[in-house]
């Protein structure tokens, strides 16, 4: 059964780096990190130039995460930041000593349904998980080069949000409560506009001003322009050119809906690209191939 139960866990956790989601392994049966500390770091591996931090850790490589599965039976938790997810979390009441009922307590999805109606719209169809207590996931791509951090009650009792600096357990995993399952495989849909403004942090927003102006730009589109730039140059070595390919995929879309134009796009990637070493025609190459696929996978504005 131990065997079976690792068999579908890799499974899992494979599957999650196919739809190019970082994955960590979490204890067995748990939901806390499998990884050492700072205290027990062995200064090997990963950690031979000094000790990374689970985020840093998380990958997508299958072999590395077939080694990772091999040994036990571990969880598979999905770091939301490097995955450019941003997870809703909506729980449920929490249940309370005899005598004392929670029925008029709302839950989390009731809450957010009724964000939703205030904001004049239904709850985005997107990819859903039920998780082991009860409660649900909500699964969006992260608005372009934006580093939302996670948060707790921003949006409503029990709504929480985990993208930078935060991981969800993902499907297949399972607890002392119960199993991670899909209840809705739609691919995840971009934040929308309405809690992505609820979520931004006020002095982030405000310093995005630095991207080339263009008659048709709107804020949301210049702001992401800006922002896409300035993680190109901080990438680290080693994932550069990985970094500049999805920056050019989360920035075709402007171009598609007449937000930026592509040679303004082009001109600010290949400066970025080349300023943190990448060949000229490397940086070329890849941004055409990331704007290409971008403006194939993204022919219409969506309004969630």
């Amino acid at each position: 059964m131990t065997h079976e139960l690792r068999t579908a866990l890799l499974s899992a956790a494979l599957e999650a780096a196919e739809q190019g989601w970082s994955v960590i392994p979490l204890r067995p049966g748990d939901k806390r990190p499998a990884l050492h500390g700072a205290e027990h770091c062995p200064k090997i591996g990963d950690c031979a130039s000094g000790h990374r931090k689970w985020e840093q850790r998380a990958t997508t490589d299958p072999d590395r995460i077939r080694a990772a599965w091999s040994t036990l039976p571990f969880n598979v938790g999905i770091a939301t930041g490097p995955s450019r997810l941003v997870v809703v979390d909506l729980d449920m009441p929490k249940t309370k000593s005899k005598g004392n009922s929670n029925a008029d307590t709302p839950s989390g999805v009731t809450t957010f349904k009724a964000l939703c109606e205030r904001t004049g719209q239904t709850v985005p169809a997107t990819r859903t998980v039920r998780t082991a207590s009860g409660g649900v996931h909500l699964y969006f791509t992260a608005p372009p080069g934006v580093r939302l951090s996670n948060s707790a009650g921003k949006l409503g009792k029990l709504i929480d949000t985990r993208a930078w600096g935060g991981y969800v357990v993902a499907a297949g995993s399972t607890t002392a409560a119960g199993a991670y399952t899909v209840t809705d495989p739609t691919p995840p849909a971009v934040l929308p506009d309405s809690l992505y403004g609820l979520l931004a942090p006020r002095q982030f927003t405000r310093g995005l001003t630095a991207a080339p102006a263009t008659p048709k730009a709107s804020r949301y589109a210049a702001a992401a322009l800006t922002a896409e730039i300035a993680t190109v140059e901080n990438a680290w070595e080693g994932q550069r050119n990985t970094t500049l390919l999805a920056a050019a995929r989360a920035l075709g879309r402007f171009i598609v809906w007449g937000d930026l134009p592509r040679s303004v796009v082009e001109e600010a990637l290949q400066s970025a690209g080349e300023s943190i070493g990448l060949s000229p025609s490397g940086c070329r190459s890849t941004i055409r191939s990331g704007l290409n696929w971008s403006i194939a996978h993204n022919s219409q504005r969506r309004t969630a």
